[in-house]
């Protein structure tokens, strides 16, 4: 059995799980998800757990189990909690403001970057180097701060461009110093 899959997923007091036939919708302070179980996987709401079961045990079966249990796992965190990342910008004279619900980067292009997020994100910048990128649905909030990071990625010489908090960027000699 999927060492993932065969934990059940507690579900906190303030959540409200709803199974109909293959469909799962979760709903709490934050907002709703729903998601749509592949074939052949099935769930139950006993005693505030959902538990997530396979009909057979084929390998497209197994891998399915575990993926069906870590995103009701995610929807019931994000819903009750949400996910943020967050983002450094490194360079100077670089930075980050937001205009209205758009995200404005001046990263030395010769133009500034604008980036609109998608429903359901919301992207904050608490100082102009730092981005904050916050939703309820992880594979958004991780696909946007991606998105973002992309633009401008952080190089190996200098170090500038745009990373994840806590991000080691792997510097290498310039010209100079490779002799």
């Amino acid at each position: 059995m999927s060492k993932i899959g065969r934990r059940p997923v507690p579900v906190p007091q303030n959540v409200k799980v709803e199974i109909k036939e293959r469909k799962v919708v979760v709903s709490g302070p934050k907002g709703n998800l729903e998601w749509e179980l592949p074939e052949g996987i099935s769930c139950e709401l006993k005693d505030n757990m959902i538990f997530v079961k396979r009909k057979d045990d084929s390998k497209r079966q197994k891998s399915f189990h575990g993926l069906a249990r870590a995103l009701i796992n995610n929807m019931v965190v994000g819903v009750s909690q949400g996910y943020q990342k967050e983002l450094e910008i490194v360079g100077t004279g670089y930075k980050a403001q937001m205009k209205g619900k758009t995200l404005v980067l001046n990263l030395g292009f010769s133009h500034p970057v604008e980036v609109t997020p998608p429903e359901g994100i919301e992207i904050q910048t608490p100082s102009p180097v730092r981005i904050v990128v916050k939703g309820i649905d992880k594979q958004k909030v991780g696909q946007v701060a991606a998105d973002i990071r992309k633009i401008y990625p952080p190089e190996p010489y200098k170090g500038k461009g745009i990373r994840y908090a806590g991000e080691e960027v792997r510097r290498k000699l310039g010209k100079a110093m490779g002799k």
